[in-house]
C-alpha cells in the first residue's frame, strides 16, 4: 500500500453505520476540534460512503496532530481508522484558488468545465480551419452600372 503525503484533509473509516448524519457530524466536530480549526466535515448517506467521513483542517499540522492522537480511538464502540486524504478537498481548493467546477455530463465526467472559463476545446479549434460564415460581398456603389 502506498503512503499518502500529509494533507489538510483526513479520511476516516470504520465509523458507526446506524447513526444520524447530524449526530455523527456533531460528534466528530467535538472530538476533532481540539486539534485545530475545522473547515469542513463531509459525511454521506449513501451505503458505500456510510461508514466514512472527511475532516478538513485549515493547516497540515492540525491534521497531523489529530491523526496521531486519534488513530485507533474508540468512537461509538468502534476503532477509528484515520488516513490523510488522497485528493485536495474542495474547500481547500477554493481557498487557494485552484478549484475547478466539474462537468455534470457523464461523457465528460472528471474534466473541468471549459466553457465557463472561456477556454475552447480541440474540436472548436479544428473548426476554425473551415470558415463557418461567408462574408457578404458589398456592391460597388460608385454608379458605374448604366454608363
Amino acid at each position: 500500500m502506498t503512503e499518502v503525503p500529509p494533507s489538510q484533509t483526513l479520511y476516516l473509516s470504520n465509523l458507526p453505520y446506524k447513526i444520524n448524519m447530524d449526530e455523527l457530524r456533531a460528534s466528530l466536530y467535538s472530538l476533532f476540534v481540539t486539534y485545530g480549526t475545522i473547515l469542513d466535515i463531509v459525511t454521506k448517506k449513501a451505503n458505500e460512503m456510510r461508514e466514512q467521513a472527511f475532516i478538513v483542517y485549515d493547516n497540515v499540522a492540525s491534521a497531523t496532530a489529530a491523526l496521531r492522537s486519534l488513530q485507533g480511538f474508540n468512537f461509538y464502540n468502534k476503532s477509528l481508522n484515520i488516513e490523510y486524504g488522497k485528493t485536495k478537498s474542495h474547500v481547500v481548493a477554493k481557498l487557494d484558488g485552484t478549484y475547478r467546477m466539474r462537468s455534470l455530463d457523464s461523457k465528460n465526467k472528471g474534466t473541468a468545465v471549459s466553457a465557463s472559463l472561456g477556454k475552447r476545446s480541440q474540436a472548436d479549434e479544428e473548426d476554425d480551419e473551415a470558415p463557418t460564415k461567408v462574408a457578404r460581398q458589398e456592391r460597388d456603389s460608385s454608379g458605374d452600372e448604366d454608363d
